[in-house]
């Protein structure tokens, strides 16, 4: 008779994972680059659309250091699948490091450090 509960148990298991994570699907920030004076990033969006801005505080790597440039911010709409923001902004030639953030109603969806050379 303990066998016939493992179904019943797994099906619970699998509904009330489907109901707690409904609505958790945050976007992700895939490849980041730079071209034409701006930060170009793509980004992965699977949940209802989406109002929200982009923060990147831009790093500039030399001597095995990093100093913070600049700090940028963008709007964004987000609709389901791939969507491309390009963030204004005037690097030299050199290394950085990225942190991006993807911020909605106050709350950060996404984290996200990226390595770039111009």
């Amino acid at each position: 008779m303990s066998g016939h509960g493992f179904p019943l148990a797994a099906g619970l298991v699998i509904l009330l994972t489907g109901v707690l994570c409904a609505g958790c699907m945050s976007p992700s920030v895939g490849n980041v680059g730079y071209s034409n004076q701006s930060i170009v990033i793509d980004i992965t969006h699977t949940g209802e659309p989406l109002d929200a801005y982009v923060q990147v505080t831009v790093y500039r790597l030399a001597n095995l250091t990093q100093e913070q440039q600049e700090i940028l911010y963008a709007p964004v709409s987000l609709v389901p699948g791939k969507n491309t923001l390009s963030v204004p902004a005037r690097l030299e030639h050199g290394s950085y490091k990225l942190y991006v953030y993807i911020i909605s109603n106050g709350d950060r969806k996404t984290a996200v450090i990226r390595d770039i050379t111009v």
